[in-house]
């Protein structure tokens, strides 16, 4: 990608080149959500912790690896968010910024529509893509994790929240939200775009005995901190072998 050419290029030549600016466009994960709480308003509140999301394991890996590129990393995560939704903002939030690259990551919200979701899913990443094309930015899709595929004994227990589980617990295991990401990569496909398939090692882990629904911290939706790194990891290797 153009991006490590440019790191390596700064890296060799640090007085010559300027650094690089990654942005990440998505939902809560990509914002950096983790575990449900009781609010004091009776409601439901969220754990925000920027500092552990993949956007920042991404920059200490990439830190590491180029400890002279100065590396600018934009988060753009919303959480409830949806591709569709994303498409109105791609201009204020990403492209103002002109990154180097852009890291796509939606999905979690749109299963929940059925399968009459997947087409407007594509259509508003394909508006995405279009515009961080024009404006000559690298993109990078990259799937989101799986959903939770049981009713956890560990879920907050209210009443709104033991439904979305049983909500994704659905999409999950009848095929739908693979079929929402499916339906993404095919897109990625015809239009030449990388991704970083998380969705798929995902999977692979669920295949394999491992208790996916455990990794998540909410036990719903979003990742444990700790994969977190899984989702850094898989971006660095997508960005080398492109």
């Amino acid at each position: 990608m153009k991006i490590i050419e440019k790191m390596k290029k700064k890296s060799l030549d640090c007085a010559s080149h300027e650094g690089v600016t990654i942005a990440v466009l998505g939902d809560s994960v990509t914002q950096g959500c983790f575990e449900l709480f009781h609010g004091e308003d009776g409601g439901t509140g969220v754990v925000f912790e920027q500092a552990q999301s993949y956007s920042r394991k991404l920059y200490d890996i990439l830190s590491y690896l180029y400890p002279q590129v100065p590396i600018n990393i934009i988060n753009a995560g919303i959480s409830g968010d949806r591709s569709t939704a994303a498409r109105a903002r791609v201009q204020r939030d990403v492209i103002r910024h002109a990154p180097d690259l852009v890291v796509v990551c939606f999905g979690l919200n749109e299963c929940g529509d059925g399968e009459a979701g997947v087409r407007s899913y594509v259509g508003g990443l394909t508006d995405i893509f279009d515009q961080l094309s024009a404006a000559g930015c690298e993109i990078i899709y990259m799937t989101p994790n799986m959903k939770n595929t049981r009713m956890s004994t560990k879920l907050l227990d209210t009443e709104f929240i033991h439904g979305m589980a049983r909500r994704g617990m659905q999409v999950q295991n009848d095929g739908t939200f693979d079929r929402h990401i499916e339906a993404a990569r095919a897109l990625c496909r015809e239009r030449g775009i990388p991704v970083c398939d998380c969705y798929a090692l995902w999977k692979t882990l669920a295949a394999s005995g491992v208790d996916t629904t455990a990794l998540l911290s909410n036990r719903l939706n979003h990742p444990t901190r700790e994969m977190h790194w899984m989702f850094a990891y898989e971006l660095v290797k997508t960005m080398f072998l492109q």
